[in-house]
């Protein structure tokens, strides 16, 4: 059994599963064993144990807790809620045991399976692996059965990943493949010679290849396996006896998409070290933050950066963007870890996230915008896409750099919307994140300048030239040339809306009105542009 302490039990519970109210004092011993003991039970064998206290909570724990602590377990965790372990808290604190204060809705099971999950791994890469051909032979079955075929499922080497259930309605060069696990050579020539590869790598159909009885082939139809460009591997559907279905297109055209996405998700999971809720536990709070250090043997002590990098709008509508959303999340990882090897990289909220731990200062500026600069100049030059990366304020610690992730978040959305820079820190967009934020509170709110908004609502073109107006800072010879308008004609529609509204757009505080309400109109617009 491997040795695990607690802050490594703690750093992979599920966000608000449980929370350590009380570190023990040999916090960085080893859990040797995992007790479940009831409120009648006693153990003679505390010692380096991590007991799970079950059958009561909150203040009806305590005299269970008195006959533990006869032999003060490392740690014990109970159901219920702080206020009510108070007294418990002083008694674990004295015996030098920790307390850890489990959600009264979490399953005890859970708890337990992933401790000992953490004392006994399983190989990462295995699981996925395994997860991976489940899913790919389930795939394959599926399109037998819906066939009426025998089906393989190759990579892009002609190694077999999957295949259906064999029978007896196989030809030798099934047999083969399935019992080596790829295609003999010779076949693979024939194959090759047939144009079948030359037809596969050129079109997304199915692709028919007439049965060579001489050769001992039945008839296949195989189709190619695509991110994008790029070629993952092929389904060959063999006919069994009864020739193919007329729907043997349809289905092997769905089964495929199926194949390629398995086959993506496996890229990624495997390019990226990091899980997300790593990412997320560390961001979510200085508890959660500690824990993962403590585990991660990361210095928590000195100023740490965040850097968010989102892909643009264009790149995440590709055919390949869940790919390369994956390879962008594996080469930020190889650079963070190039200028920072306790770097943690992995997913959040759907963009990538670079937590840059223990750096020296907290002017750490100009060497986090190079590296974020060498991300997104590299991501444009091997994987064809123009991420934008943002680089958040540093945190005066790892503790506390939760308090960035909303500012870093706001920095980056200010950046999609801008699609000027590729990358900025908080200063390029300050003005923008504030503008943003309170254009956010003011949509929130119920409020609404009547007159103006029912303009805004019933008069498209007098609503497009108060946008174009503010747009040009409030410079009609500006607002004509964009709209192509006579100055007199903007100036006729710029004293309507004044007349109509009662706001006086030279005010500050009337302009600052009129601003918030005309981004609102333009955001809706923009969303829904055939309603006026």
């Amino acid at each position: 059994m491997a040795a695990a302490t607690v802050d490594d039990i703690l750093s992979d519970l599920p966000l608000g599963f449980a929370s350590l109210i009380l570190r023990p004092s040999r916090a960085d011993s080893p859990i040797e064993r995992f007790l479940i003991v009831d409120s009648d039970d006693e153990t003679s064998d505390g010692g380096a144990a991590f007991v799970l206290l079950i059958g009561v909570r909150g203040r009806s724990a305590l005299p269970a807790l008195r006959r533990l602590l006869k032999n003060p377990p490392l740690v014990i965790a109970v159901k219920g809620s702080q206020g009510e372990l108070e007294e418990a808290e002083e008694l674990l604190r004295a015996a030098g045991t920790g307390l850890l204060l489990v959600d009264p809705a979490a399953d005890w099971d859970r708890l337990l399976s992933i401790a000992k999950d953490r004392t006994a791994p399983r190989s990462y890469q295995s699981e996925v692996l395994t997860l991976l051909e489940e899913d790919l032979f389930a795939i394959a079955q599926t399109t037998a059965r819906l066939t009426s075929s025998h089906v393989v499922i190759e990579d892009a080497a002609n190694k077999v990943l999957a295949y259906s259930t064999v029978t007896n309605d196989i030809d030798e060069l099934r047999k083969a493949s399935i019992l080596a696990r790829r295609g003999p050579r010779k076949y693979e020539l024939l194959l090759k010679d047939l144009g079948a590869y030359r037809e596969l790598h050129r079109t997304r159909l199915p692709v028919r290849v007439p049965a060579r009885p001489q050769d001992g082939l039945r008839e296949r139809i195989a189709i190619t396996l695509f991110a994008g460009d790029r070629i993952m591997g092929y389904i060959w559907l063999q006919e069994t006896g009864g020739g193919f279905g007329a729907d043997v297109d349809y289905v092997l055209t769905g089964s495929a998409a199926r194949a390629s996405a398995e086959l993506i998700r496996y890229r990624n999971q495997q390019s990226v070290h990091m899980r997300q809720d790593r990412i997320a536990r560390i961001l979510s709070g200085p508890a959660e933050a500690a824990a993962s250090a403590h585990s991660e043997k990361i210095p928590a002590d000195r100023p740490a950066a965040l850097i968010l990098i989102g892909m643009s709008a264009i790149d995440a509508q590709a055919d390949d963007a869940a790919l390369k959303h994956g390879e962008l999340a594996n080469l930020a990882s190889i650079h963070a870890a190039a200028y920072k090897q306790s770097a943690v990289v992995g997913q959040f909220n759907g963009d990538t996230a670079v937590i840059i731990p223990a750096l020296q200062s907290a002017n750490a500026e100009a060497g986090l915008r190079s590296l974020a600069e060498a991300i997104v100049r590299d991501a444009g030059k091997h994987l064809g896409i123009s991420p934008f990366a943002a680089v958040g304020p540093v945190a005066p610690d790892l503790l506390s750099i939760h308090s960035v992730t909303a500012k870093t978040e706001a920095l980056l959305g200010c950046m999609r919307r801008s699609g000027t820079a590729g990358v900025a820190t908080v200063d390029d967009f300050e003005v923008d994140i504030l503008f943003q934020e309170a254009l956010e509170n003011f949509t929130a709110s119920a409020f609404r300048h009547r007159s103006l908004w029912s303009l805004l609502r019933d008069d498209r073109e007098l609503a497009e030239t108060l946008r174009v107006y503010f747009e040009a800072s409030l410079d009609v010879s500006e607002c004509s040339k964009r709209m192509k308008l006579h100055k007199n004609t903007v100036y006729y529609r710029i004293s309507k809306a004044s007349r109509v509204t009662g706001l006086n757009f030279t005010d500050p505080r009337h302009s600052l009105v009129a601003l918030l309400h005309i981004q609102e109109w333009a955001g809706k617009h923009k969303e829904h542009p055939g309603n006026p």
